[in-house]
């Protein structure tokens, strides 16, 4: 009797264990699609790229694409000029960009949220717009030139472009939303108390500024430099359209390889030596600046060293240099008083540089001739009828609305899988998998690209809406868990506890509990994979073919041959889409709230 009961108890535990192992993996389930998708479109796509640079025109393996990378020194120049225009507008987006994040971080959430939707038009309106936009305003005949010599300041201007100064204004301007966005959560983040107990124990208020809240921030300082250099060494738009032959970059040189020379093994091979060069430099960045710390891990190294006491001499002596220019939270009824402080000024400034050029093509649209010229010749609307009449342009309208439907409908499926599941994982599970889901946005897009057309040449997806679908949801993935996860973090766990204790099945759960409350993230998700789909340029143009373009790849063929008034009022409806489509976003915010 004593062993039967024993040996019931033993199987009564052996299948409660069960049950809980199965309750576990069936948390985990929704993540395995999402994963099963970046293995076999981006980690083999990335791979083979490895595979396609190890092999010589004539099919032999070897190193035969790299030593003739090796021999040429105009491709080393090449290289090297990647990386130093890559370099300073890293630089100048973080010098230009802290100020801004830091006094958007000092405000009210209400006013940080007016402010940030002058950030999100420029940061979400397309690449091809804004450098269609600085070459109207920084060509001989721009606009820039015009007003200088009216005014008398020149006798004579070649204007801006193309050169180095042009692709950098270009580059920083398309960077530098990127870069505040990324600082300003980790500034955020900072508890107000820290510099408040310094200033109550004797700090000056630059000096607990440059102790400790600067080397507080220098996270969100590392990740904001990281991104910006990676993204930019993939650059070709604005390179190619407001610099010249010696601003020339590596994702240039993929392009004509693939395009012009048909050399895919020597494409490659460029992408391999890109990829290689984004890898290292990721990591001795994160050795040196010490990455890991947005984890909340402190480096040994940086603990007590004489060389950090130095540093924070420097610091303090620059805080008695920019102490006018330092701001505390305020209260609601002190908001209009910072607005004219000095920060307050330069914030306006930064504003006004990046929302002004989006919106300068507007005029343009409305003219009367045939030509653009400064000052437009208003009024009319021919050029909105000359773009929706265009066949081309209709084709290139639909395809493009078709795939950016149907990415955000798949990244949104396979990203609120993956970021619920995450949100039931132990931390040490999560970090490596949320590393791997926002990997598509360290690689550059390029070696995704180049690597996405191998894969789609064996299966017969070039040219196709489900080729264009697959390859924009690689990257429209990590903008998705993104967003979707600052949502999850202010979810109420115990509403789905409680349904779930009552019976509900995870699907029922799911559809009435977790969905109506997350809406406005899940919106907010669908439309930024929408944009990220809507606005893409590099992927277009490996793999959508040559019959049927989408609307940024007839854009690019259209603004090589010409700076025609119908690209002004194409910039202008894709302008007017992105504002729609951030004020949508901003009201729903407001509406959960």
């Amino acid at each position: 009797m004593t062993i039967a009961l024993h040996a019931h108890r033993e199987n009564e535990a052996s299948r409660r264990g069960r049950s809980v192992w199965l309750a576990r993996c069936m948390r985990f389930l929704p993540i395995v699609p999402t994963l099963v998708f970046l293995l076999v479109f981006f980690i083999v796509p990335v791979g083979e790229i490895l595979q396609g640079g190890l092999v010589s025109a004539e099919g032999q393996v070897g190193f035969a694409q790299f030593e003739r990378i090796a021999r040429t020194p105009v491709y080393a120049k090449v290289l090297w000029i990647t990386f130093a225009i890559s370099f300073m507008t890293a630089a100048l987006s973080i010098l230009l960009g802290y100020p801004v994040a830091y006094m958007l971080s000092r405000l009210s959430e209400r006013a940080r949220e007016r402010w940030l939707l002058w950030i999100m038009l420029p940061f979400w309106t397309s690449y091809l717009v804004k450098t269609y936009a600085w070459m109207l305003l920084l060509s001989k005949t721009g606009v820039l030139s015009t007003i200088a010599l009216s005014l008398g300041l020149v006798r004579e201007t070649s204007g801006t472009i193309p050169s180095l100064t042009g692709v950098l204004i270009g580059m920083v301007h398309s960077m530098l939303p990127l870069a505040v966005m990324t600082m300003l959560p980790v500034m955020r983040g900072i508890d107000d108390r820290l510099t408040q107990a310094a200033e109550t124990l004797g700090a000056e208020r630059s000096t607990s500024f440059f102790t400790v809240f600067l080397p507080l921030s220098s996270p969100g300082v590392a990740a904001a430099g990281l991104l910006v250099f990676i993204s930019s060494l993939g650059f070709f738009i604005v390179p190619a359209l407001l610099g010249s032959p010696k601003e020339t970059m590596i994702a240039q040189l993929v392009i004509s390889s693939v395009l012009e020379l048909f050399d895919m093994r020597f494409a490659g091979a460029l992408s391999t030596v890109l990829l290689i060069c984004s890898i290292v430099i990721f990591f001795v960045y994160d050795r040196m600046v010490g990455l890991t710390s947005l984890t909340g891990e402190v480096a040994e190294r940086q603990r007590g060293s004489r060389a950090q006491g130095f540093k924070l001499a420097l610091l303090i002596a620059a805080g008695r240099v920019f102490a006018p220019f330092m701001m505390r939270r305020k209260t609601h009824a002190e908001e209009g008083a910072r607005a004219v402080s000095p920060l307050g000024f330069y914030t306006c400034a930064i504003m006004i540089v990046l929302v002004v050029p989006v919106l300068s093509v507007i005029p343009y649209a409305f003219t009367k001739s045939d030509y653009i010229s400064f000052p437009p010749k208003l009024f009319s609307v021919r050029w909105f009828g000359t773009f929706m009449d265009s066949p081309v342009w209709q084709s290139a309208i639909v395809r493009s609305f078709e795939v950016g439907l149907g990415t955000a409908l798949l990244s949104l499926l396979l990203g609120f899988g993956a970021t619920l599941a995450m949100t039931r994982m132990p931390r040490r599970a999560s970090k490596p998998i949320f590393a791997l889901l926002v990997a598509p946005l360290i690689v550059p897009r390029i070696v995704v690209a180049v690597g996405l057309l191998y894969l789609f040449g064996r299966f017969g997806l070039t040219g196709t809406n489900l080729g264009l679908v697959i390859g924009h949801t690689v990257l429209a993935i990590p903008y998705v868990v993104v967003t979707l996860a600052a949502g999850f973090q202010r979810f109420d766990w115990r509403l789905d506890d409680a349904a779930r204790v009552m019976g509900a099945s995870p699907l029922r759960r799911i559809t009435s509990i977790v969905l109506p409350l997350l809406m406005a993230s899940v919106t907010a998700a669908f439309l930024f994979a929408f944009l990220v789909s809507f606005d893409d340029l590099t992927i277009a143009i490996f793999v959508s073919g040559g019959i049927n373009s989408t609307l940024p790849k007839q854009m690019w063929d259209d603004i090589q041959l010409a700076i025609t008034p119908t690209l002004a009022a194409v910039s202008t409806t894709l302008v007017i889409l992105i504002a729609l489509v951030v004020a949508v976003s901003s009201w729903l915010k407001r509406k959960t709230r």
